[in-house]
């Protein structure tokens, strides 16, 4: 079951569509569910309404295999650059100036981005739903899969599983590996990684995305004890492909729950 309704975003002082997926037997059950905090919402549960038509088609997912546990998406802002914006902890670096090919200026409102989530999604999501407030997670896609990454090490007694899948982090490679180095991750209790060999069809690029990618890998791999890292052959950068691969990282992220 879905639910959809608006929230004011104080920070950036307007409102975004919320979509809230119910396990198949929530309102039969009094048990609290787990939650998996989502971005770019328009593509996560239904082809209707998604970019370019292609979901993850999760709701269908959780469906069939009765996956009990909650999954909240926020809807991303589809304005001019403001994607990049709010899913950027920081302005984007040399790094990403190097591979786009010109000066960047975006980025940097990560950190107001997971206020939101924080200080006013989540206790309103608490407040209104049979939620286990101890089991809270965090999944992106691209620069998604950054932002969930950042939320883990900025806010690890909230945010305990993490996936980051093809996750972006060249718009904040050098930020990010500083801040990881940093972080006391002690309390988080699963990340997962994964990045596929067509992501880019410049096979020198791939090579060096997925380098990038690793080198974070590493630290964080260093710092917790259960990590996943998943090659995955002929995956591509679309929602065709991470459709098919959504299920193996839900899989990882609750095997025990």
């Amino acid at each position: 079951m879905l639910k959809k309704f608006h929230v004011y975003m104080s920070s950036f002082k307007q409102e975004r569509m919320i979509r809230v997926y119910l396990p198949v037997n929530y309102h039969e059950s009094n048990k609290r569910y787990p939650v998996l905090y989502m971005h770019d919402g328009q593509n996560v549960f239904e082809d209707e309404g998604a970019i370019k038509g292609v979901s993850l088609g999760l709701k269908d997912y959780l469906d069939q295999n009765k996956v009990e546990i909650m999954v909240v998406v926020i809807d991303l802002n589809p304005e001019g650059e403001e994607r990049i914006n709010e899913y950027c902890p920081w302005v984007n670096g040399a790094i990403a100036e190097k591979i786009i090919g010109h000066p960047v200026s975006a980025g940097g409102k990560g950190e107001q981005y997971l206020e939101f989530i924080v200080n006013e999604l989540k206790p309103l999501i608490d407040s209104k739903y049979q939620t286990s407030k101890e089991h809270t997670s965090m999944a992106g896609i691209s620069l998604g899969g950054l932002i969930s990454t950042y939320a883990e090490f900025r806010y690890p007694q909230i945010f305990k599983r993490i996936a980051a899948i093809s996750p972006g982090y060249y718009r904040n490679q050098e930020e990010l590996e500083l801040f990881v180095r940093n972080s006391d991750l002690s309390g988080v209790e699963r990340f997962y990684m994964e990045f596929g060999t067509h992501e880019i069809r410049n096979d020198k690029l791939n090579n060096e995305f997925t380098d990038m990618i690793q080198s974070i890998y590493e630290i964080v791999s260093s710092k917790i004890a259960d990590t996943r890292y998943e090659t995955i052959q002929n995956g591509e950068h679309n929602y065709t492909s991470f459709k098919k691969r959504i299920g193996e990282v839900i899989s990882y992220l609750y095997s025990d729950l």
